[in-house]
């Protein structure tokens, strides 16, 4: 419900995020590292189930790729992704749903 999405955006705001999407059946909360334990309790102190709460790496700016270096993006991540040495993989690349329509194609 929206009263429940309102009061824990106020709490963690206070607590030091920067931001608060609701995704429907989820809220993500979003904190500088260094804010990430004190808006964690602080929602905790409300009583909230949480689904996964993790630390991650969110690009500040996103590159946009075609054509063949789309398509070695691609190659790169799921080679890196299969590898079990390899535990994340991040990235700042952005492919459109129709160039990655044409590399799979």
């Amino acid at each position: 419900p929206d009263a429940d999405f309102d009061a824990i955006f106020e709490a963690a705001l206070e607590a030091g995020a920067e931001d608060v999407k609701n995704e429907g059946d989820a809220i993500e909360v979003i904190t500088q590292d260094s804010d990430y334990i004190d808006v964690r309790e602080t929602l905790g102190e409300h009583d909230l189930q949480w689904q996964t709460a993790e630390v991650t790496m969110i690009p500040q700016t996103m590159v946009t790729l075609e054509g063949k270096q789309a398509e070695q993006m691609l190659k790169l991540m799921d080679k890196l992704e299969d590898n079990d040495d390899v535990q994340n993989v991040y990235a700042n690349f952005d492919i459109s749903d129709e160039e990655i329509d044409k590399i799979m194609g």
